[in-house]
């Protein structure tokens, strides 16, 4: 179990990688296309890591992609106003506004917020059709890649204190 989970932490963050960077790299340009393709991408790797890690057997499969084909299809809708507010920090980087900065922190709360209420609303309708253990090993998963996401995207962006050093005068 735990060399399984080894293994799909460094797959995922073997491919997560690469779609950060060339997402950074092209931000002065094609931000849009290159986080819209990173996501695409992101969304593929995903579904493969998560039904590596499952290993369901056919009957719960079944049962299983439906309802999280569906929970992916809010979730990516959620996700774009995440992207929407890292899209307007990198744009305003490094002239950002103290209020600026603090509406983009409450639009993230407000994500984090619905993505929660996301997540228990579908922790119920997966537990209609699977055991409470299989549903609870999903959002497990979906945990860990959450954060190692949140990581790389973090460890992307310029950081906000370079902001905040570069409106001191001198």
């Amino acid at each position: 179990m735990v060399r399984k989970c080894l293994l799909i932490n460094l797959a995922l963050a073997a491919f997560c990688c690469p779609l950060l960077c060339r997402a950074q790299a092209d931000t002065s340009t094609n931000v849009d296309s290159a986080i819209e393709i990173a996501r695409a991408d992101m969304r593929a790797g995903k579904a493969a890591i998560v039904g590596e890690a499952m290993d369901l057997s056919d009957v719960d499969a079944a049962a299983f992609w439906p309802v999280y084909r569906q929970y992916e299809y809010e979730r990516s809708k959620l996700e774009d106003g995440r992207v929407a507010v890292i899209k307007e920090y990198i744009d305003k980087y490094p002239n950002l506004s103290d209020a600026e900065a603090k509406s983009m922190a409450n639009r993230m709360f407000q994500y984090d917020s619905r993505i929660a209420t996301l997540q228990s609303r579908y922790f119920k309708k997966f537990n209609k059709v699977l055991p409470a253990l299989t549903v609870t090993k999903f959002f497990q998963l979906e945990r860990r890649i959450d954060l190692i996401m949140d990581v790389k995207i973090d460890s992307a962006l310029p950081p906000l204190t370079a902001a905040q050093q570069a409106e001191q005068p001198n």
